[in-house]
């Protein structure tokens, strides 16, 4: 939030449903990496989308909300390409070899991320600095993702993999952020689960099939958390956060969710906490938050001095 700029009663209530939603968020990762002790990738990825897919279908039924017309259709496809099948998936394969806290350094880039989808998506001209600390953050995430074991240089496909959640959620965070205006918070996120329940019910199907599901109570609970939390309620929050606005300051609240994820993988994984997360966590994290903040800059002053922010 930058320096002295006051914030309205909407704005703070956007904040803290965005907090809300990223407190939700933050254990993701951390259960992600529980079920995948038991439960194939692919099912945690598409199963857990599949039991959402099934509450968001009643809700809807319930309340009698209104069908989105054909463009928002198209654009709850991206959404749900994206928040549905892209980042859980993609996690989902990425964690079954990379620590919880090593992906929370990796994901931190997320909120930049999202702030240049939503930049892209808007047609924003923000100024130089924003695009210097977007660069910084991503060139930042990915030398920390390949410096390995092995040196800097050792890439690994895992790190692809979260690069690629990132891409994902970036877009159907903006996306998602721009039609929650239009249909509203909850409805927006259950709109984008019904369109992609026929893929993720096939995909739920092949890998039963092919590996069925054994998992520890433990690994079980995880999974519901990640079905029902992760992929449905917390959404509530992040997208009524981000409809309230502005969507620029409300993004800022996901530069705590890699220190929260950590925080839990210390916690309930006993995971080492080394140096190298620590400095990267704190370089990536830095970089987006001057990404973020760089972009709201831009939104509030815009009108008062057009050559500020070059």
């Amino acid at each position: 939030m930058l320096p002295g700029a006051p914030v309205s009663p909407a704005g703070r209530a956007g904040l803290g449903w965005g907090l809300l939603g990223v407190l939700a968020f933050s254990f993701t990762v951390v259960l992600t990496r529980v079920a995948v002790v038991g439960l194939s990738p692919l099912f945690i990825g598409a199963g857990r989308a599949v039991v959402a897919a099934l509450l968001a279908a009643v809700a809807l039924r319930l309340t009698r909300q209104r069908r989105p017309t054909r463009a928002q259709l198209v654009r709850l496809g991206v959404v749900a390409a994206g928040i549905v099948l892209g980042f859980p998936l993609l996690t989902s394969y990425a964690l079954r070899t990379v620590p919880a806290a090593h992906g929370a350094v990796v994901i931190a880039v997320l909120p930049a991320a999202t702030a240049l989808a939503a930049v892209l998506r808007t047609g924003e001209r923000p100024g130089r600095r924003f695009w210097g600390f977007a660069a910084a953050g991503a060139v930042a995430a990915v030398g920390f993702a390949t410096t390995g074991p092995s040196g800097f240089g050792d890439v690994r496909g895992s790190d692809l993999l979260l690069v690629g959640a990132v891409v994902a959620a970036a877009v159907g965070y903006a996306e998602g952020g721009l039609l929650a205006r239009e249909l509203g918070a909850w409805q927006t996120v259950s709109w984008a689960l019904v369109v992609a329940l026929p893929v993720v019910l096939a995909l739920s199907a092949v890998s039963a099939a092919a590996e069925p599901p054994h998992a520890s109570a433990g690994q079980w609970l995880a999974f519901g958390y990640l079905a029902v939390v992760s992929m449905y309620l917390g959404f509530f929050a992040w997208y009524r956060g981000l409809a309230i606005g502005p969507m620029a300051r409300v993004s800022q609240v996901q530069l705590v969710q890699p220190v929260l994820t950590i925080a839990w993988a210390l916690l309930f994984l006993r995971e080492p906490l080394s140096w190298s997360v620590v400095v990267g966590a704190l370089v990536v994290v830095g970089c987006a938050a001057l990404t973020v903040r760089n972009r709201s800059g831009q939104n509030q002053n815009q009108n008062r001095n057009p050559e500020e922010n070059r």
